[in-house]
Protein backbone atom coordinates (compact mmCIF):
# COMPACT_ATOMS: atom_id res chain seq x y z
CA UNK A 1 0.00 0.00 0.00
CA UNK A 2 3.08 2.08 0.68
CA UNK A 3 3.81 2.14 -3.08
CA UNK A 4 0.31 3.13 -4.25
CA UNK A 5 0.05 5.90 -1.42
CA UNK A 6 3.07 7.24 -2.73
CA UNK A 7 2.43 7.13 -6.47
CA UNK A 8 -0.83 9.18 -5.31
CA UNK A 9 0.78 11.84 -3.22
CA UNK A 10 2.99 12.37 -6.57
CA UNK A 11 -0.32 12.85 -8.70
CA UNK A 12 -1.72 16.75 -9.25
CA UNK A 13 -4.99 15.90 -7.69
CA UNK A 14 -7.91 18.20 -6.75
CA UNK A 15 -7.93 20.67 -4.24
CA UNK A 16 -10.91 18.06 -3.31
CA UNK A 17 -8.91 15.05 -3.48
CA UNK A 18 -9.07 13.08 0.17
CA UNK A 19 -5.64 12.13 1.94
CA UNK A 20 -3.95 8.83 1.32
CA UNK A 21 -4.60 7.50 4.86
CA UNK A 22 -8.20 7.56 4.33
CA UNK A 23 -8.61 5.01 1.37
CA UNK A 24 -7.44 2.08 4.00
CA UNK A 25 -10.46 2.59 6.30
CA UNK A 26 -12.98 3.31 4.01
CA UNK A 27 -12.22 0.49 1.56
CA UNK A 28 -11.97 -1.80 4.51
CA UNK A 29 -15.43 -0.87 5.29
CA UNK A 30 -17.00 -1.03 2.11
CA UNK A 31 -15.58 -4.10 1.34
CA UNK A 32 -16.97 -5.72 4.49
CA UNK A 33 -20.18 -4.47 3.08
CA UNK A 34 -19.96 -5.97 -0.38
CA UNK A 35 -19.34 -9.46 1.54
CA UNK A 36 -22.23 -9.25 3.48
CA UNK A 37 -24.49 -7.72 0.77
CA UNK A 38 -23.38 -10.43 -1.26
CA UNK A 39 -23.41 -13.64 1.13
CA UNK A 40 -27.03 -13.12 2.45
CA UNK A 41 -28.14 -12.65 -1.31
CA UNK A 42 -26.17 -16.33 -2.11
CA UNK A 43 -27.63 -17.83 1.46
CA UNK A 44 -31.39 -16.83 0.42
CA UNK A 45 -30.90 -17.58 -3.41
CA UNK A 46 -28.03 -20.05 -4.56
CA UNK A 47 -26.03 -18.95 -7.00
CA UNK A 48 -28.90 -16.87 -9.47
CA UNK A 49 -28.77 -14.01 -11.91
CA UNK A 50 -28.09 -10.93 -9.46
CA UNK A 51 -24.70 -12.42 -8.21
CA UNK A 52 -22.88 -12.50 -12.10
CA UNK A 53 -22.95 -8.29 -11.62
CA UNK A 54 -21.75 -8.58 -8.50
CA UNK A 55 -18.72 -11.27 -9.23
CA UNK A 56 -18.23 -9.11 -12.55
CA UNK A 57 -18.32 -5.92 -10.63
CA UNK A 58 -15.52 -7.43 -8.12
CA UNK A 59 -13.43 -8.12 -10.51
CA UNK A 60 -13.31 -4.81 -12.32
CA UNK A 61 -12.88 -3.41 -8.97
CA UNK A 62 -9.70 -5.68 -8.19
CA UNK A 63 -8.65 -4.53 -11.78
CA UNK A 64 -8.73 -0.82 -11.40
CA UNK A 65 -5.77 -0.60 -8.78
CA UNK A 66 -2.74 -2.19 -11.12
CA UNK A 67 -4.87 -0.13 -13.85
CA UNK A 68 -4.39 3.43 -12.30
CA UNK A 69 -1.28 2.74 -10.01
CA UNK A 70 0.30 -0.42 -12.18
CA UNK A 71 0.43 1.07 -15.74
CA UNK A 72 -0.24 4.45 -15.24
CA UNK A 73 -3.28 4.59 -17.59
CA UNK A 74 -5.98 6.63 -16.21
CA UNK A 75 -7.99 6.89 -18.46
CA UNK A 76 -8.33 2.82 -18.96
CA UNK A 77 -9.16 3.11 -15.25
CA UNK A 78 -11.76 5.67 -15.55
CA UNK A 79 -13.16 3.39 -18.13
CA UNK A 80 -12.99 0.74 -16.20
CA UNK A 81 -14.25 2.50 -13.31
CA UNK A 82 -17.36 3.69 -15.37
CA UNK A 83 -18.46 -0.24 -16.14
CA UNK A 84 -17.76 -0.56 -12.31
CA UNK A 85 -20.18 2.21 -11.69
CA UNK A 86 -23.25 0.82 -13.68
CA UNK A 87 -22.52 -3.14 -12.76
CA UNK A 88 -22.69 -1.68 -9.03
CA UNK A 89 -26.12 -0.35 -10.05
CA UNK A 90 -27.41 -3.32 -12.05
CA UNK A 91 -26.16 -5.39 -8.73
CA UNK A 92 -27.88 -3.27 -6.01
CA UNK A 93 -31.31 -3.13 -8.54
CA UNK A 94 -31.53 -7.00 -8.28
CA UNK A 95 -30.11 -7.05 -4.83
CA UNK A 96 -33.58 -5.03 -4.28
CA UNK A 97 -35.90 -8.23 -5.56
CA UNK A 98 -34.08 -11.03 -3.19
CA UNK A 99 -33.19 -8.47 -0.38
CA UNK A 100 -33.49 -5.16 0.24
CA UNK A 101 -30.69 -5.34 3.28
CA UNK A 102 -27.84 -6.41 0.78
CA UNK A 103 -29.60 -3.35 -1.59
CA UNK A 104 -29.01 -0.98 1.31
CA UNK A 105 -25.74 -2.35 1.69
CA UNK A 106 -24.14 -1.45 -1.48
CA UNK A 107 -25.11 1.99 -1.56
CA UNK A 108 -22.31 3.83 0.30
CA UNK A 109 -20.09 1.66 -2.28
CA UNK A 110 -21.70 2.97 -5.10
CA UNK A 111 -21.93 6.47 -3.80
CA UNK A 112 -17.82 6.01 -2.86
CA UNK A 113 -17.33 5.05 -6.42
CA UNK A 114 -19.12 7.97 -7.64
CA UNK A 115 -16.65 9.96 -5.72
CA UNK A 116 -13.74 7.95 -7.04
CA UNK A 117 -15.18 8.25 -10.85
CA UNK A 118 -14.60 12.12 -10.31
CA UNK A 119 -11.75 12.03 -8.51
CA UNK A 120 -9.99 9.47 -11.46
CA UNK A 121 -11.63 11.94 -14.05
CA UNK A 122 -9.43 14.82 -12.35
CA UNK A 123 -6.50 13.13 -12.38
CA UNK A 124 -6.64 11.78 -15.73
CA UNK A 125 -7.28 15.92 -16.53
CA UNK A 126 -4.72 16.91 -14.30
CA UNK A 127 -1.80 14.42 -15.30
Amino acid sequence: MAGTAGEYQSLDRPSWAPPSWLFGPVWTLLYAMIAVAGWLVWRRTGWTGALTPYATQLVLNALWTPIFFGFGRYGLALADIVVLWFLIGATIWLFRRESRTAAALLVPYWAWVTFATALNATIWHLN
